[in-house]
């Protein structure tokens, strides 16, 4: 189906050049189907001659454009009812005679105004009433003995260009600079005078009057007129902001099975807060993040109420409650893993969820260069490590932006230099100060046994953690703009019963800048501390001390392994940590794309970075395949500064789902 665009008949004349109305045509999108690399054939047999109608073959010319081959092909009669044999000539007839009124617009919607189609019939053209006739008599005579032959021609002509673009309010009058930037109307040499291109370009100004505010901004007119002379277009929208207006009420509309107060307390947004078409996309994304909801739909009210505010409607449903999953990973120098979950997402109906997590994974199965120094060391383990664990998240504790989240685990963490056995239990209030911002406070506990190079560590530690997360990214998997902080402190003293007694603290933080509006070229860097004070290095559980290393962090060294050495050169940690990270995340289409990077860091002996550790480096290049879900990440890393004594590998290759950081 088209849908016509017609503008104010006009015919100016600037300089003796006749200058002709444009007609903008919505082209249909491309008609989807499986056909994987052409292997199977796209195109259908036509039907058998019959005496009882008369099928024919049909064949385009003129164009090696697949994209404009695809349009003609979706508009025309003849193609889309070839399957359909027409009962005679002048059936058959018809259908090219409507093909010649359709197909030379849609030329036009690609910008070649002066495109024209020209359709035989067994060498007979299609154009007037006597062609008709002599056209419609040709293919009888193919009734029964052969298939009528059609030909559609096409010549395209010259590829028009967008000149200018002008854009005036309801009283013909342009707008500011501060209101409408120069770049909204810009054009250049190369800008296809399309349809697609000015529709495209009208949504971008209405969107420009949107984000300042104006939620019932609309185009009036457009009005393009092409220059047929110099092979140019120029364009004139008529624009109306409407009213300015904020936010009003939100009403939430909730299936049975979910308390509308949960869904509340993820509403940042008050009334009377200035409108956005990013505040109404804002309030979809929060809501989104309880894990019991499915469809989340926000819509915009049709008129303003009393206060001159916009209504906003959240309409909401709940998904399947129970879910089982099962991923796997691999990396050549951390080895493979298997992790399987088991959740159920709305427990009680207040979007309460319940995860079980097994993890295993097997480190004899990837590179390993410390096998014979743990044996020496009397680190005796099989590579066999894992975890279980059971999480409980209770959000929006009696209706307020207080989550309560608790944990059990019990785990057997084996690394590349040493082993943890260890069983504990958290429980912590998570204040939402907004859909960015969030605060937690808790109480943690837990015991077991650590073995390293240096000893063993017999521990139970009791603490009071405390965590801040800010994240104003647009992605979780993966971010092209914004910037997340993460830091956390956690002292576990001697009078609640830790021993030993330490403080840990934490922060990471990373950023994200597209070069682009279409976020084709994203740079992204990323830093990382870490600090652990109040006992000796000796006293303090591996899994309490820092390491670097592995597929988040130095990439291209084994997990777990950069810092400190102790006896027979295994890594032992440190009691600081400092690393970076930065990467150029760029597509070379919608769904490759590349990555170099760079990466740097270490841990230290120290409490805190002293750099008496040599900072190891690595650089690599990886491959991005964007999936609906996040891209599909694969790396190929390598060390900078291997030293010949650490067994370090020449490369390491990492691949998983979303980016590395």
């Amino acid at each position: 189906m088209h849908v016509r665009m017609n503008c104010l008949l006009r015919s100016p004349v600037f300089g003796g050049v006749l200058l002709s109305v444009a007609t903008l045509v919505l082209l249909p999108r491309p008609a989807a189907a499986f056909d994987l690399f052409g292997l199977f054939g796209s195109e259908e047999e036509p039907p058998a001659p019959s005496a009882m109608a008369l099928p024919y073959s049909l064949r385009f010319t003129g164009t090696d454009d697949s994209d404009i081959l695809r349009a003609l092909q979706d508009t025309s009669t003849l193609y889309r009812l070839r399957q359909e044999a027409p009962p005679d000539g002048e059936g058959l007839v018809r259908r090219a005679e409507a093909d010649l009124r359709r197909l030379t617009d849609v030329l036009s919607g690609y910008g070649y105004y002066q495109g024209t189609v020209s359709i035989r019939i067994d060498g007979v053209p299609v154009g007037g009433e006597a062609s008709l006739v002599a056209a419609a008599r040709v293919a009888e005579n193919a009734r029964a003995r052969t298939l009528v032959p059609v030909k559609i021609a096409v010549d395209l002509g010259p590829a028009y260009t967008l000149r200018t673009v002008t854009v005036l309010d309801p009283r013909g009058r342009p707008f500011s600079e501060e209101v409408l930037p120069e770049r909204f109307t810009r054009t250049g040499d190369d800008v296809p005078a399309r349809s697609a291109t000015v529709l495209a370009r009208e949504a971008k100004i209405v969107d420009r009057f949107r984000a300042l505010g104006h939620p019932f901004a609309k185009a009036v007119t457009r009005d393009p007129v092409v220059d047929d002379a110099a092979h140019v277009m120029d364009v004139t929208f008529t624009i109306d902001p409407g009213p300015m207006a904020d936010l009003g009420e939100v009403s939430v509309k909730a299936t049975e099975g979910i308390d509308p107060a949960v869904i509340r307390s993820f509403i940042y947004s008050e009334p009377g807060d200035p409108y956005s078409p990013k505040a109404v996309s804002d309030i979809r994304r929060s809501v989104a993040r309880i894990e019991g909801l499915g469809a989340v739909r926000v819509r915009e009210g049709e008129s303003l109420d009393a206060q001159g505010n916009l209504p906003i409607f959240v309409e909401v449903s709940e998904r399947e409650r129970n879910l089982i999953g099962v991923s796997a990973r691999y990396s050549t120098v951390d080895g493979p893993g298997v992790r399987a979950y088991y959740a159920n997402r709305n427990l009680w109906g207040g979007g309460e969820t319940l995860r079980l997590d097994a993890d295993i994974y097997y480190l004899g199965l990837g590179y390993d260069p410390f096998a014979t120094q743990r044996k020496l060391a009397g680190i005796d383990t099989t590579g066999l490590g894992g975890r279980l664990s059971a999480t409980f998240v209770k959000p929006a504790l009696g209706g307020t932006r207080n989550d309560l989240l608790a944990n059990l685990f019990v785990t057997r963490e084996v690394q590349q230099s040493y082993f943890v056995d260890a069983a504990g239990a958290s429980v912590a209030v998570r204040h939402r100060f907004s859909d960015t911002f969030s605060a937690q406070i808790g109480l943690d506990g837990q015991v077991g046994r650590s073995k390293d190079a240096i000893g063993t560590v017999d521990y139970r530690l009791i603490g009071v953690p405390l965590s801040v997360t800010y994240d104003s990214t647009d992605s979780l998997l993966d971010p092209t703009e914004g910037f997340r902080v993460i830091a956390s402190a956690a002292p576990y003293p001697g009078f609640l019963g830790s021993d030993p007694g330490i403080f840990v603290a934490k922060a990471q933080g990373s950023t994200y800048y597209a070069l682009d509006d279409e976020a084709k070229y994203v740079l992204a860097g990323r830093v990382g501390f870490g600090s652990v004070s109040g006992a000796r290095l000796d006293e303090i559980p591996d899994n309490f001390r820092f390491f670097a290393g592995g597929g988040g962090s130095v990439r291209g060294f084994a997990f777990r392994t950069l810092g400190p050495r102790g006896p027979f050169n295994l890594p032992i940690g440190g009691r600081s940590l400092l690393e970076a990270s930065i990467e150029a995340r760029i597509k070379i289409t919608d769904t490759i794309g590349i990555v170099p990077f760079f990466d740097a860091g270490t841990a230290f002996a120290s409490t805190l970075p002293d750099f008496d550790e040599r900072i190891r480096k690595a650089a690599g290049i990886g491959l991005r395949y964007y999936t609906g879900i996040g891209p599909i990440r694969a790396d190929l890393a390598f060390p900078l500064d291997r030293i010949k004594g650490n067994r370090e590998l020449p490369a390491a290759l990492y691949i998983s789902l979303g980016q590395a950081f």
